[in-house]
């Protein structure tokens, strides 16, 4: 295929309708990219984005039916043989996915991976696609990076991480780069630096981009055109802009309203009762490798002299790019790690240094939800048994029966039913599995709940009900809240007071008005500069 046919659209889809078995997942859908244009398929999960971008690559399920067109400069990708697709895929279409860490080998050095990607499609010398392997990655940011080519994923940040799975997408230079949820899980900073990247890298290079999103806010900021799915149909579409600015369809007037999330307004000068956590000068360092066989190389100060304190019923939230210390502060405030120096106190007793007994019996009072409930939940497990777990701490676990009516309690306090109890994990959606996950952090009755990146995942609309439902919790049971994100505008809409992570130090804190309102800190700016509005 050339990179270019005058007169010819890159991607043309036409009619194209997509079932899966007897269900029908896409349904007369047409659109078509330029050029250099980037176009945003935005929707809510379910509404068929990913199977789109599935059916373009013709990576569809075995049990799937298609019919309709998918054509690249006027070649028809439906009737192509699979030896042939996979000649196009890669080389001419390109791809980058949400998670990089699912499309990396962990056990392979960066280099190694982008020069394989390039040793496949090109009859290239070893050294030829060495060098162009190096020229990517310069290219998407990590020029400088000592020893990049020679680092494995797992010694990469999450940000570099995304740039070398780019890098791979593109190092042959593509002419439609397809990138499915690509920033969802980065902070403000990196996704600003990513999506920036992307957006030069079609316009340089002439590279048509789709990218696939559930955040309005980054739609509005990168994209030429956009179109928005529902239900497998694309229900509105056009120029950016226009189309965010004008939206008819209920469903957009929905997603739309549930992007836009209010400041939480807490009362001035509020009061809360003695606190239920403290953090009180905490260190986590971290061994590094050794470079030299003369001298042991310094150790890396992820948490350093840590602060932070939780009341009964209040929110709050700490917040950071990656590689601030967020995690590693979490793993110490959950006792899931014991820091050098300082301590984590909870209900006013020694958390960070308990043991046996004692600690099981604080865990009961702290519980945590993280952000990928699916991960943390064993499959053939019911969802009673998955809630039902954390009463292994409990000095008298329950009866059968007590068991069951404590859990079919918290099923209906999160909004799900009785019913659900013997389902398996599989068998609900995203939004549902989160709220299971905040089912089975309520079990104990704990004092604080951690929550670790909890709705990054979530599209706007589930991302709004979560956040309902957990305020409402809030108030009718009294909890305390630590939100750990980089989302900026959930923390706004949810906590009382905000803390800001640095380089493993608090540079900033306070009442989340006043932080987010009028920052001191240049960090804290920056933060709330690269985050992306809608207006």
């Amino acid at each position: 295929m050339t990179v270019s046919k005058a007169g010819i659209a890159l991607l043309q889809i036409d009619a194209l309708c997509v079932s899966v078995g007897p269900t029908p997942i896409l349904r007369n859908l047409s659109l078509q990219v330029g050029s250099g244009e980037i176009l945003g398929l935005v929707g809510a999960s379910g509404s068929g984005k990913s199977m789109l971008a599935m059916a373009i690559l013709q990576l569809l399920p075995a049990n799937a039916r298609l019919s309709g067109e998918v054509r690249l400069f006027g070649e028809r990708l439906t009737t192509k043989s699979t030896v042939e697709l996979q000649g196009i895929r890669g080389r001419d279409i390109g791809m980058v996915f949400q998670e990089p860490m699912s499309a990396l080998n962990p056990l392979m050095r960066i280099g190694d991976q982008v020069t394989e990607t390039a040793r496949l499609h090109r009859s290239v010398s070893a050294a030829e696609a060495r060098f162009l392997a190096r020229e990517t990655l310069d290219m998407v940011g990590l020029r400088g990076e000592q020893g990049a080519l020679e680092r494995l994923p797992h010694e990469l940040s999450g940000g570099q991480r995304q740039r070398v799975a780019i890098a791979m997408a593109v190092v042959l230079a593509p002419s439609l780069l397809i990138a499915d949820e690509p920033t969802t899980a980065l902070d403000a900073v990196t996704q600003a630096d990513v999506l920036r990247l992307l957006q030069e890298l079609a316009h340089t290079r002439g590279m048509g981009l789709i990218l696939v999103s559930h955040d309005l806010a980054v739609v509005a900021q990168v994209t030429d055109r956009i179109a928005l799915m529902h239900q497998g149909e694309i229900v509105e579409g056009g120029a950016t802009r226009q189309v965010l600015g004008r939206l008819r369809h209920p469903y957009g007037q929905a997603m739309l309203a549930a992007a836009n999330l209010r400041p939480k307004c807490s009362e001035p000068g509020r009061e809360f009762s003695t606190p239920v956590l403290q953090v009180s000068e905490v260190v986590r360092e971290y061994p590094r490798r050794r470079r030299t066989l003369w001298r042991a190389a310094m150790p890396l100060r992820a948490v350093d002299g840590v602060c932070l304190v939780v009341h009964s019923g209040e929110t709050v939230g700490l917040v950071g790019e990656s590689g601030s210390g967020k995690s590693s502060l979490l793993r110490i405030i959950l006792a899931l790690e014991r820091p050098q120096a300082g301590a984590v106190r909870l209900l006013g007793e020694a958390f960070s240094s308990a043991s046996g007994t004692n600690l099981r019996r604080l865990r009961r009072c702290m519980q945590a939800v993280f952000q990928d409930p699916y991960g943390s939940f064993d499959p053939r497990w019911s969802v009673e048994q998955l809630i039902a777990e954390p009463f292994f701490l409990m000095d008298s676990p329950p009866t059968a029966a007590e068991r069951r009516r404590k859990v079919d309690r918290v099923l209906e306090q999160v909004g799900l039913s009785s019913s659900d109890a013997p389902r398996r994990p599989h068998e609900f959606s995203g939004g549902q599995r989160q709220r299971i996950a905040i089912a089975r952090a309520l079990i104990t009755e704990p004092s604080v709940i951690a929550f670790d990146e909890a709705l990054s995942a979530l599209d706007v609309l589930i991302r709004a009900q979560i956040l309902g439902l957990l305020a409402e919790l809030a108030d009718r049971l009294k909890l305390a809240y630590l939100f750990v994100s980089h989302d900026l505008p959930v923390i706004r809409s949810i906590a009382d007071r905000v803390y800001v992570m640095q380089q493993g130090r608090i540079v900033e804190h306070g009442p989340t008005t006043s932080v987010f309102g009028a920052p001191r800190h240049a960090y804290t700016r920056g933060l709330i500069a690269a985050t992306p509005t809608l207006s």
